[in-house]
This record gives structure tokens, C-alpha cells and sequence, in this order.
């Protein structure tokens, strides 16, 4: 089973412990991050979206233009674009680029923040433009001929993609969300289920529920973790790291009054809170030291040991079904050399040992 590692390509330099300066779209930090991930052996790099960031498209296709063979999974909010132009969109950078685009459908988990793109419906009608505003991609995607589409939310007459993606049967799908309307469209539509940083037990409960859930379209799904690894060359280096990362996140949360405040509304943060609630050292070496902070905003969770140490657990959420391992770290250029070094060769190797072992076993 192959593996897949992505990492991220910000609009500039800023971390939970690193202070954003300069510019909001900063072109030299873009260069400079999508060639470290490229050079570093990455597969992708994830160029995130919200309601006040630079457009996720744009950044890609400049990140793309600057790399040879690093690809890029480019989050997309439904519901913003029509999805016929949205689908065009793609499909010509995917063709520029000569195939190296994938999508991810973040629907959004804060009714706030959406309504500063003018959102104002709730999570279940959210998720519901989704399951139409998806039908509509694929169909431009796939299509030979024009199509109608009448639904709730989208109507089309004579809809029609001239330009084809040159993967096949169309670029990947990445999928995010918890909730059980988020869960329900993933299995109609994902290709790659993405999920945080949570426990063994968290991460095989969830991947039994959209396995379900796929089968009942006739479909299989892979699957994504999202993890900050914190190495180093010993485990108490590696753990004196996290503290010291905790205490920069706690100055700079105090600094610009972002702590946790409250309970989030999505469920993926709730379900990292979940966890956090159990202890700040989780199954062989889960951290929530930040998640807790912060309230779990995002993909905050860590593995916390040596390289080896660090392999060997992701080794253990492959084993649950885990294929892709989105890693990025809390000082963002830095980390992703040393993981191109250290990191993901050996889980690469450790991950092929396994497969063949497989392959050798006695039926």
C-alpha cells in the first residue's frame, strides 16, 4: 500500500509559536517553502484557505511554478464559486501543471467566520450545497457532453467543461469534516477522508464510520492524518522541545488574545478536545499540549520523539488505515528539512518492510 506525505505551503512565515511579520502574501516565503518541500521529498503540499486569507488557487500556481515535481492539495470552501467555474478552475491548473492538483472541500465549521464571505445558513443546509455543488464538479470534470443539473442549491442548463484534468477520472478529492452530515458526504464523494491528530481509538472508529458509509455508494476511501511531529535526536530533547514550544505558544496566545476561549462549534475540534481532556500524553506518544491551549482550531496535535520513535507510531496509524500523513511543524521551513531528512525516508522504509513482510507471510 503506498504511502503519501503533504506538507504546507503558508502565505508567510507564522506558527502557534512564531509571530506573523511582513507582508500577509509574502512571494519569497511562498518560493522558499514550496522548493524546501519539493527538494525534501514531500509528495504534496496543502495551501489552506479562511474567510480573510490570500486565494488558495493563486498561491498553488505560483508555489507550482517554482517546483518540478511537488504536488499541491489546494483547500476550497464549496459554496463561494459556482461549481462549473470552480471546476474549470482546477481543471486548467491541474492541466498546466501537468497533473500535480488536488482538492480539499473544507464546508467550514464556524457559522461566524462564514458569514464574513456571506454565509448565513447552518451546517446541515452547508453540507447539503456540498453533496449538489460536488455533483456538479464531477459531472464538468467526467462529462463528454453537456448536462442539466436541477437541485436545491445549483441549477445548470447545457453545463460543459472543455477542459479535461489529465489525471483519471478526474483530480483527487481530499475531504474534511466530523459531523455526521460531513461523514455522509465524505462517503458519496471523498477520495481521501482527512482526519487530525487524534488517538488510535478515535482515528479507528472514525475510519470504520466512513468506510460504512462509502459502501453504501459502492465506494472505497483512503485516508488522511493531519500531525505537527516534534523530533529530535533523543526523546527528552524531543520533549524538551514541546515544552518550550507550549510556553512560546502560551507568551504569543496571551500576547494577541487568541487562548481558548469557550467550545468550538466544529466537530473535529471538539474531538481533539475530547482527547486533550484525557491527558497531555496520549496512546505511545500523542501530544495535546497545544490543541488544549488553543482550543484545537486546527491541526494542532503532535508526535513527540525521536525520528525512529515518531515512525514507528505512524507506522501504528497505518496499520489502522491511515495512507496519507499530512506533517507540518510549529516552526514551519525548518521542520519540513528536517523531516525530508530524518522523518519521512525511515517511515517510508519502515512502512515497505512491513508491506513485504505481508506480502511473505505464509497464507
Amino acid at each position: 500500500m503506498s504511502i503519501e506525505f503533504i506538507g504546507y505551503v503558508g502565505s508567510n512565515l507564522g506558527s502557534e509559536i512564531i509571530e506573523r511579520s511582513g507582508p500577509t502574501l509574502n512571494r519569497e516565503h511562498i518560493e522558499r517553502a514550496a522548493r524546501i518541500h519539493d527538494e525534501a521529498g514531500f509528495d504534496r503540499a496543502l495551501v489552506a484557505f479562511n474567510s480573510n486569507s490570500p486565494e488558495s488557487i493563486l498561491i498553488a500556481s505560483h508555489a507550482a511554478s517554482v517546483t518540478k515535481n511537488l504536488k499541491f492539495l489546494i483547500a476550497h470552501r464549496p459554496g463561494f464559486t459556482q461549481p462549473t467555474l470552480a471546476a474549470r478552475q482546477l481543471a486548467t491548473l491541474d492541466s498546466l501543471t501537468g497533473g500535480r492538483i488536488a482538492v480539499h472541500i473544507i464546508t467550514g465549521g464556524s457559522d461566524e467566520e462564514l458569514k464574513a464571505d456571506g454565509s448565513y445558513i447552518g451546517k446541515d443546509d452547508r453540507y447539503a450545497r456540498t453533496d449538489e455543488y460536488l455533483d456538479v464538479v464531477r459531472k464538468e470534470w467526467t462529462s463528454q457532453t453537456p448536462f442539466d443539473y436541477a437541485g436545491k442549491y445549483y441549477q445548470f442548463d447545457k453545463a460543459f467543461s472543455a477542459v479535461k484534468s489529465p489525471q483519471l477520472p478526474h483530480l483527487p478529492i481530499y475531504f474534511g469534516g466530523s459531523s455526521d452530515a460531513a461523514i455522509r458526504t465524505a462517503g458519496k464523494h471523498a477520495d481521501v477522508y482527512a482526519l487530525w491528530g487524534e488517538t488510535y481509538e478515535q482515528v479507528a472508529e472514525i475510519v470504520a464510520r466512513v468506510r460504512a458509509e462509502a459502501a453504501k455508494h459502492g465506494r472505497t476511501i483512503k485516508f488522511s492524518l493531519s500531525l505537527r511531529p516534534i523530533i529530535a535526536d533523543t526523546e527528552e530533547k524531543a520533549w524538551a522541545r514541546a515544552e518550550d514550544y507550549l510556553e512560546r505558544a502560551r507568551a504569543l496566545a496571551s500576547k494577541n488574545d487568541t487562548a481558548r476561549k469557550g467550545e468550538p462549534q466544529n466537530e473535529g475540534s471538539k474531538r481533539l478536545l475530547a482527547a486533550a481532556a484525557q491527558g497531555s500524553r496520549l496512546d505511545k506518544r500523542l501530544w495535546t499540549g497545544i490543541a488544549g491551549l488553543l482550543g484545537a482550531k486546527g491541526n494542532s496535535t503532535s508526535l513527540v520523539g525521536t525520528p525512529e520513535q515518531v515512525a514507528d507510531s505512524l507506522l501504528d496509524y497505518h496499520k489502522i488505515g491511515i495512507t496519507t500523513f499530512l506533517i507540518r511543524g510549529f516552526d514551519p521551513l525548518e521542520d519540513a528539512v528536517a523531516y525530508g531528512r530524518d522523518l519521512i525516508p525511515l517511515t517510508r522504509e519502515l512502512i515497505g518492510k512491513q508491506a513485504g513482510e505481508k506480502a511473505l507471510a505464509p497464507a
